[in-house]
């Protein structure tokens, strides 16, 4: 049997479980950091629940996956995890799964890890859409998660200040509402509705286009360009507001 033959009876078997996104879904991707609450509780120590030097490394890392040869129209990060949107008419590696989710977890461990200076590890999974009202509903639903797990967050790492186990606060807490919650917080002092907005809403960051005032040596004169750059959002709008913003990135 000669080489060519060979190798194409044996890829058979290296793409059997090749799975393609079709053309016409929308396409998104999620990152979650792997093993990210003993990195950063334990081996970096953080400040819990918010520490604004894990909020930079998770942006710093999605402006990353940016730029990394896929064309991402929108990055969304909350606490260990990116959602990235990418142009409806992205068809990179054939729109393989595979070939997604290796190539940007590899990105984004790579781009974490140096940062860092320590190992760190995402894993990644493609999610694709059939249309614009469930890729609004997708980041409306990240969004929820993230206030969700900030209020959670709050709660738990108060308890745990106060000289809390780990679960005492976990029991304390399981079964509870988000009117409990928020009371809870707020008889500490704390008003959790006036916490910075990107710790219960997470941060979005997309390029824009900006008009850059140059200089044309031939002609001798002034001159204006279009400049693309990359727009970081730390106060993001919800609900329907929010919706709106990222049907903005598809129309």
């Amino acid at each position: 049997m000669n080489f060519d033959e060979f190798d194409k009876k044996m890829r058979i078997y290296e793409q059997s479980l090749d799975q393609v996104i079709l053309p016409e879904m929308y396409l998104a991707a999620r990152l979650d950091g792997r093993g990210f609450t003993r990195l950063t509780k334990e081996v970096c120590k953080f400040e819990a629940p918010f520490d604004v030097r894990f909020r930079d490394l998770m942006v710093n890392t999605a402006k990353a996956l940016m730029d990394c040869g896929f064309r991402v129209i929108y990055a969304y990060t909350e606490s260990d995890e990116i959602s990235l949107l990418f142009a409806p008419e992205e068809d990179a590696f054939g729109r393989k799964t595979r070939k997604f989710n290796s190539t940007l977890a590899g990105e984004a461990s790579a781009a974490f890890s140096l940062m860092l200076g320590q190992t760190a590890v995402f894993d990644c999974r493609v999610v694709p859409l059939p249309n614009i009202g469930k890729v609004q509903d997708y980041f409306r639903w990240r969004q929820e998660d993230a206030n969700r797990n900030a209020l959670n967050s709050c709660c738990y790492w108060m308890l745990r200040k106060e000289g809390k186990t780990a679960r005492q606060a976990t029991k304390e807490l399981t079964g509870k509402g988000v009117s409990f919650k928020n009371e809870l917080l707020f008889s500490r002092g704390i008003n959790y509705d006036k916490l910075p907005a990107w710790q219960k809403r997470g941060v979005g960051i997309w390029k824009e286009t900006y008009e850059k005032e140059g200089y044309d040596p031939i002609k001798k004169e002034a001159v204006k360009t279009i400049r693309n750059r990359i727009k970081v959002c730390y106060d993001l709008p919800i609900g329907q507001a929010y919706a709106d913003m990222i049907r903005d990135f598809l129309t």
